[in-house]
């Protein structure tokens, strides 16, 4: 048997790719669900894989050809502690990211979430989320255009008539990631009929949609190794350009050629609706 001989920061590892677990239509529920429904029936199918290192490659991704890019930008916030200077000052940054990098002329960013890792089963900031360790795309096409309805009220009709994007500005606080990296799948790659399975997202007032992924054995993964706060992930979640790359299934995975004392991870992600025409 032939073993492969990686390049110094590919990494083998595992996913936690899509499984069925009864013949309902895929469901997650965010928060607790009624009485006697399990809170998912998405089961994880684990696959080994190689995630692909593009540092000193980055200008082999991008968000119109792979679904993703890595761009530098170094934020007045560092902490990312305060709720109020999150939403003020940063909110700003990422439009300005947006605008620059994605070329929008105008953005709306409907949420943010920090990730902390739990330490011995502790999150070290209330509220904050660990990493999701599972292969996914935030949002499948209904919930892209039912969420510019919803944050966009009056103008959403005549955005819609113009190309849509959500993408996730997705940012490492305080250290280099070391422990749970983000891994991308290059859209290329992917057969989206076959690998992208419609998923319930049920809130306690609403219901959206996510896709949960199927392995497939041409996909091809990458991470930036080493991340630091100042590199940046553009992550594509939706676009209404079929010519374009218009999505990348994403995971956090497990580095085991990580130093075992380097400290978890932190990060911030902002998604936004991203607009071409106006």
């Amino acid at each position: 048997m032939t073993v492969e001989v990686l390049p110094p920061h590919d990494v083998q590892t595992t996913l936690n790719f899509y499984k069925p677990t009864n013949d309902e239509l895929p469901y997650n529920y965010v928060e607790e669900p009624p009485a006697g429904v399990p809170r998912t029936n998405v089961g994880q199918d684990v696959q080994q894989v190689v995630i692909h290192d593009v540092r000193g490659k980055e200008d082999t991704v991008g968000l119109d050809k792979t679904g993703f890019q890595f761009i530098t930008h170094k934020s007045v916030e560092k902490e990312f502690l305060d709720e109020e200077a999150i939403q003020t000052k940063y909110y700003a940054e990422v439009e300005d990211i947006l605008k620059k990098y994605a070329g929008a002329k105008r953005v709306a960013i409907f949420d943010h979430t920090i990730r902390r890792t739990p330490v011995d089963g502790v999150t070290p900031v209330k509220g904050a989320r660990g990493p999701v360790q599972s292969v996914h795309v935030d949002q499948a096409a209904p919930a892209a255009v039912a969420c510019v309805y919803r944050h966009l009220g009056d103008d959403a009709e005549r955005l819609l008539k113009g190309r849509v994007r959500i993408i996730n500005v997705w940012r490492p606080i305080a250290n280099p990631v070391a422990h749970h990296p983000l891994a991308f799948a290059d859209y290329r790659t992917l057969d989206p009929e076959k690998d992208l399975v419609f998923t319930r997202h049920i809130y306690p007032d609403r219901e959206g949609s996510v896709f949960s992924v199927r392995y497939n054995p041409t996909q091809r993964w990458y991470f930036l190794a080493n991340q630091t706060p100042d590199e940046v992930a553009l992550i594509k979640c939706y676009d209404s350009d079929e010519d374009k790359a218009r999505l990348a299934p994403h995971s956090a995975f497990r580095d085991v050629t990580s130093p075992k004392d380097a400290p978890t991870r932190q990060s911030i992600e902002v998604r936004v609706l991203v607009f071409d025409t106006e």
